[in-house]
Parts: C-alpha cells; sequence; structure tokens
C-alpha cells in the first residue's frame, strides 16, 4: 500500500508503515502542512492532539475541507483542563497528555478497527515531553511508529525544533523514515 504526500519536497508516494517527522518552529504555522497530509487519499485518520481540544481540532479539519466524517480525534488535554467533552464514536479522550499508554492504545484500537489507508498526525512529540519526559515521548513514538509499520499505515509527527537540545533532535530524527523542516520563514525542505 503507498500514500500520497502532498508535501513540498517529498516524495510523491511512500509505503505503508512510513513515519515522518515535522520539525517545526515553536511559532511556525503547521496546519497546511498537516492537513495537506491529513486529506490525500485516506480512508481513516487519528489525529492525537495534545496541544488543542477535540473542538478545535475538527474546526481546523473544516477549514481546510478535510473530510471530518474520515476522522478520528484524540484529545489529551480535555479532561486535565476540567473542560466539556463530548465523547462520540469517533472522539477520544485520555486523562492528560502524559498518559502515553493510554494514547499507544487508542491508537492500536484505531488501526485495528479501521480499514484502508489510514493515517495518523500526532501534535506534538513537544507537548507529550514536556508533560511526561522526552525518554517516555521517545518510547511512545516508537510504539506508534511500530503500529504504523504493524498496520500499512502513514503518520505525521509534529516536533517543536527549538525546544529540544541537539542530541534529542538527532534521536528523534533518527526514529523516522523522513524527516521535514518548516523554517520560520515558512520555507520547507524535505529529507527521505
Amino acid at each position: 500500500m503507498e500514500y500520497e504526500l502532498a508535501i513540498e519536497g517529498a516524495p510523491d508516494v511512500v509505503p505503508g508503515g512510513t513515519g515522518v517527522l515535522l520539525v517545526h518552529p515553536s511559532t511556525g504555522e503547521t496546519d497546511r502542512i498537516d492537513t495537506d497530509f491529513l486529506a490525500a487519499d485516506t480512508d481513516r485518520l487519528l489525529v492525537i492532539s495534545t496541544r488543542t481540544t477535540a473542538r478545535e481540532v475538527q474546526q481546523k479539519l473544516e477549514y481546510y475541507d478535510v473530510d471530518e466524517t474520515k476522522a478520528d480525534i484524540l484529545d489529551t488535554i480535555s479532561v486535565e483542563r476540567g473542560y466539556s467533552r463530548r465523547p462520540s464514536d469517533h472522539v477520544h479522550y485520555v486523562s492528560a497528555p502524559e498518559d502515553l499508554a493510554g494514547i499507544v492504545e487508542i491508537t492500536r484500537e484505531f488501526l485495528a478497527d479501521s480499514e484502508g489507508k489510514r493515517r495518523i498526525s500526532l501534535d506534538s512529540i513537544t507537548e507529550m515531553a514536556y508533560y511526561a519526559d522526552e525518554d517516555r515521548a521517545m518510547a511512545a513514538v516508537e510504539e506508534i511508529l511500530a503500529l504504523l509499520d504493524e498496520y500499512a499505515a502513514a503518520g505525521l509527527f509534529h516536533l517543536s525544533g527549538e525546544v529540544h537540545d541537539d542530541a534529542a533532535l538527532a534521536e528523534f530524527r533518527a526514529l523516522f523514515d523522513g524527516v521535514i523542516t518548516l523554517d520560520a520563514d515558512g520555507s520547507v525542505t524535505a529529507e527521505f
């Protein structure tokens, strides 16, 4: 199974099991890259959000014309922050962004229960590391990458380049099949 990548400078298609790291500045506008990735040739998609609520994710998908009927959302912040929640068949919650086991388990369930071309967006590894720590976040990312491989899915993982030191950045980069770098001026480079 192959997946189109509608990302500047990246290969046109990648095989199932591909994990892509999106390194961006803290203030970088990643929505267009994220939604272009999610919208291309997809049967089901899972958005794992450690920064925004499910409602904000829905608004982003709607704004960028991503087919919401294909989307599952994992909201990791609403419970901890005491926000109102509207659980549904396609909106999932864990207690907090540091519930990495819960994030991995819901990802596993999503992949096991869906068919066809599946894409996952995780926004962001940096937030997971902030709430848990870098080592635990890296272990969770490795588990999710293994699931992508097992189920021939594709994933895009956000990482704020300014927050992590060079050694941590190098470790995270080494986990992925491709790295997309978004610079502060909006330019994009891709290494696969």
